[in-house]
């Protein structure tokens, strides 16, 4: 399988059908979907830029699923693989009174997705004054959680190519080299390694790696130096999120303690998932190693988070998350533990959800290795 073959319009007909079920099943009349990560999912389409200018995916019982463009823009609308049907308006149009009759029930509840712009809605709102709205993240929150096959296959080459650039770092060298000529560095090996966008690239190195989303600077890295290095991005339009954390030099024994806790962390974690574990379960397993390791109080975020068609999606492995996992969700465990101050220490791998357990996506050593 090439993992760059554009979907086609079964898979997005069937993201839809599934997508108006689902708001079915939670009371909604339909779903009401702009520019941004669930427009692209659900049909392909995806417009140069969000603008003023109202765009619109309509999914509503009985009706064929329709999107809302600008005139100026349908021919690169009409290019979407998704069976869609058309309605455009013109400058000096209102938008939202175009928009208004496709919505099927005036007075119903519609699921918008999180990123449409106020703008947007209040127009709505003002053409339709008995609807109500709700974000898509608190009604249909495992809307694109589980992933098919040509996903996960996407996902694991987003995660090879990441695993690429990091073997490709180990080989530079870090002392004396400012956090921002490593990043660099990095987000250069991803886009060696095909990534089309690159969303981060933490290099957290000595006291700087206790923050978990240390901004990489100007400051020097040193000899003696923990460094913990997470980065990713799209690519093929899926997402790549790894941490691992090195050292310059010869760690102290301290280091290494603290590194082979959040190790055993991560692998109890990793070896918790399975079908059915609700995703609570695998952030106390993680949180139970560090805390027995009298390190609680520094593990100071969730175990991980779901990845697809962004970096951050759910699920989300957090205490109170009491969604059960399926076979097909994709998403991170990284246990840290962060000494203010001092330094960081974090693993992080993707995982996905088979039929009977997790497999990994992100396969280089856990092993803390060390640069110059």
């Amino acid at each position: 399988m090439d993992d760059a073959t554009e979907f086609g319009a079964e898979e997005y007909a069937g993201r839809m059908r599934r997508a108006l079920a689902e708001a079915g099943a939670v009371g909604l009349a339909g779903l009401v979907v702009t520019p941004g990560p669930d427009l692209g999912y659900l049909c392909g389409y995806t417009p140069p830029a969000a603008t003023e200018r109202l765009t619109a995916l309509v999914l509503t019982p009985g009706a064929a699923p329709t999107l809302v463009v600008p005139t100026l823009e349908r021919g690169d609308a009409e290019r979407t693989p998704a069976g869609l049907r058309f309605v455009d308006w013109t400058d000096g149009v209102d938008p939202y009174g175009v928009l208004a009759p496709l919505l099927t029930r005036p007075d119903g509840r519609y699921g918008v997705s999180d990123e449409t712009w106020a703008l947007h809605l209040l127009g709505l709102q003002r053409v339709l004054p008995h609807s109500t709205y709700a974000g898509l993240s608190d009604v249909l929150p495992m809307l694109r959680a589980v992933k098919d096959d040509a996903e996960v296959y996407r996902l694991a080459a987003a995660g090879a190519a990441a695993d690429a650039a990091f073997e490709r770092i180990l080989t530079a060298r870090f002392g004396g080299r400012r956090e921002r000529e490593v990043a660099a560095d990095l987000a250069d090996l991803l886009r060696e390694y095909g990534h089309e966008q690159v969303d981060f690239t933490i290099v957290g190195s000595g006291p700087n790696g206790a923050n978990p989303h240390h901004e990489a600077g100007d400051r020097v890295i040193e000899p003696g130096d923990t460094v913990v290095l997470d980065f990713g991005g799209l690519r093929s339009g899926y997402g790549s999120d790894t941490t691992r954390t090195v050292h310059v030099g010869e760690p102290t024994a301290e280091v290494r303690r603290v590194y082979e806790v959040v190790r055993d962390a991560q692998q109890a974690a990793y070896e918790a998932v399975a079908p059915g574990v609700e995703c609570q379960r695998i952030d106390a397993v993680a949180r139970a190693v560090i805390a027995d390791a009298g390190f609680g109080e520094y593990f100071i975020h969730r175990t991980g988070h779901g990845i697809g068609v962004t970096t951050h999606e759910p699920p989300y492995l957090v205490a109170g998350e009491r969604q059960r996992l399926v076979p097909g969700m994709c998403f991170s465990i990284e246990p840290g533990i962060y000494l203010p101050g001092r330094f960081g220490v974090r693993i992080e791998d993707i995982v996905t959800v088979t039929d009977s357990a997790g497999r990994r996506l992100n396969n280089t050593s856990h092993e803390l290795q060390l640069v110059e």
